[in-house]
């Protein structure tokens, strides 16, 4: 089985590749299933077919599915959001802003995806496309299980406990709600829940991440954050798409500035990401819509490939705890010291060795501290922070 998350800015074209990729899954005779993360979905747009939060038939072992946030967000977290509620209209908070505010940043995107457990589960699927939300703040959300197993483990018995024994007491002197056996066993299920998806999208042999961007500036600056937020929580990036790139074949004058700044960008794109491989999709004369344009873009994406390969093995860059710093490990084989150049300005770190080039976004951990020195150890730049 595979899993490819596509992720990206909004309004690059992801929604497109993804369906693409599903579509030519599906004619290599995989059974496929898309499904759209997106509160505000466009995968029905894109094959211009109605799809419902069911699973529903697209084409010969093709399934759609595009998921119901707020019945997701009812199963995972509604008895738990029924309490917060209470306590804020306890507070004299209004009813509305009550529930607005009880959900969590991120939790409906969150709930959304525990449908890849689901349908890992199931073993209907070969291959599983999830055209997540434009935001890369989701895959920093997918490492809240390893503290939420910390949490579940520790602390959550004796909070329980506390809680039963305490509840009987506090209601003789206050009104504020109490949280029940139901909230706790509904937080437990949560974080097993979640745990179960983290294991699965980080199992580097089943899923992957592919970011889809844009020859542009503000989009490029976007994905090489997300980039460095899946190296940095351990999932695997296979696969670079840039898309709508005006080709050799378009000569207008008009578009001559336009074409400048791609190449332009398109040499960052490069710098920011190799080795994991770039595939470019050109700025097309239709609109991507339908069943033919999806596997007109296939065709040109993939040609003879197989799109549920993994095309990319490993991290290019790692981060590691180092007493009171972090160190940045990054592959450079066949590089010595002497060649290795570094300048960085705020979050972003340039690494010059010969004519090669290489441009990433610290977290904001790393951003925060300076560089205390840089060695090569065994083929790779060892950066330390302090």
């Amino acid at each position: 089985m595979r899993i490819i998350l596509y992720t990206g800015k909004g309004g690059v074209g992801k929604t497109s590749v993804a369906a693409a990729t599903a579509v030519r899954c599906a004619e290599l005779g995989y059974r496929t299933i898309i499904l759209s993360t997106d509160a505000a979905h466009s995968l029905a747009d894109s094959f211009d077919i109605a799809i419902g939060k069911e699973p529903i038939e697209l084409a010969p072992k093709l399934w759609g599915q595009e998921i119901d946030v707020l019945y997701q967000m009812d199963k995972y977290w509604g008895t738990v959001q029924a309490y917060f509620r209470s306590i804020l209209q306890w507070r004299g908070v209004d009813e509305l802003i009550a529930d607005e505010v009880s959900v969590l940043p991120g939790m409906e995107e969150l709930a959304s995806l525990l449908q890849i457990v689901y349908l890992a589960e199931s073993k209907k699927y070969d291959v599983i496309i999830v055209d997540c939300a434009p935001t890369g703040e989701t895959l920093k959300l997918l490492s809240l299980p390893e503290v939420a197993r910390w949490y579940l483990t520790h602390i959550f018995p004796a909070e329980r406990l506390a809680m039963r024994l305490a509840s009987p007491f506090m209601r003789n002197f206050t009104d504020i709600p109490m949280p029940d056996d139901q909230v706790f066993e509904t937080i437990k299920e949560l974080i097993q829940q979640l745990d179960r998806m983290h294991k699965l999208l980080s199992d580097t042999k089943t899923s992957s991440v592919r970011i889809v961007l844009n020859p542009e500036k503000m989009v490029i600056r976007e994905s090489q954050r997300t980039f460095t937020y899946i190296n940095l929580y351990g999932f695997a990036c296979d696969l670079i798409v840039s898309n709508r790139v005006l080709s050799d074949s378009v000569t207008d004058i008009y578009f001559a500035a336009l074409k400048e700044a791609q190449a332009r960008y398109g040499q960052l794109i490069t710098e920011s990401f190799t080795p994991v491989p770039i595939f470019q999709v050109p700025f097309l004369d239709q609109e991507v819509v339908g069943l033919a344009m999806l596997q007109r873009v296939a065709a040109i994406l993939y040609g003879d490939q197989d799109p549920s390969r993994v095309f990319y093995e490993g991290q290019p860059q790692e981060i590691v705890k180092n007493g009171a710093g972090y160190l940045l490990k990054m592959n450079l084989p066949f590089a010595s010291k002497e060649d290795v150049h570094l300048t960085r300005a705020g979050d972003e770190l340039a690494i010059s060795v010969g004519n090669f080039r290489r441009n990433t976004i610290l977290p904001r951990a790393l951003a925060a501290l300076t560089v205390q020195k840089a060695k090569m150890e065994e083929g790779k730049l060892v950066v330390s922070f302090a």
